[in-house]
């Protein structure tokens, strides 16, 4: 198996997992932040749907001003656009070659300003991380705005004992 095969299989193995968490988010309680210094529960997901949104990006040019934002009305309209940015996403993955993962480099700005320079492969991967790390972020939002955890790996407290 190659870079790119794992890489695909990794990417479609955790697009349900992260819908779920957003669709699982309290609309009424997007502004929802444990600590005076966190990130809201909306400026989380829309962090996670602006990475999605860039992985297409970053498969399809050498250069990627990274999305800072993604404007949303409620959880369960962003975890829909969710899955056709990432629909999008794996189209571009299925044309990708080997040769253009593996060496191609892409730029990585933010707000136009020069980050850091990485292969496609490397910049992927950096990428397909920071949404599993911010799902997991919001994972820990969900039950305190009162919400209901779903399954991320195998089963959540509160999708095995249903009603809580």
């Amino acid at each position: 198996m190659t870079n790119l095969e794992f890489f695909k299989a990794c990417m479609s193995n955790e697009l349900q997992a992260t819908h779920d968490v957003i669709a699982a988010l309290p609309a009424d309680k997007m502004s929802y932040k444990p600590e005076e210094n966190s990130r809201t529960a909306y400026e989380i997901a829309e962090h996670i749907v602006a990475h999605i949104y860039d992985l297409d990006v970053i498969l399809n040019n050498g250069q990627c001003d990274e999305k800072l934002t993604y404007n949303f009305e409620n959880p369960q309209q962003l975890a829909e656009e969710l899955k056709a940015l990432h629909e999008k996403a794996t189209q571009s993955l299925e044309t990708m070659t080997d040769e253009k993962w593996e060496s191609e480099m892409v730029e990585l700005l933010i707000e136009g300003q020069s980050f850091i320079t990485l292969p496609r492969m490397h910049m992927m991967w950096f990428f397909h991380n920071d949404i599993i790390h911010h799902r997991g972020q919001l994972t820990t939002y969900i039950r305190p705005m009162g919400g209901k955890n779903p399954a991320v790996y195998g089963y959540s407290y509160d999708t095995q004992n249903a009603g809580g």
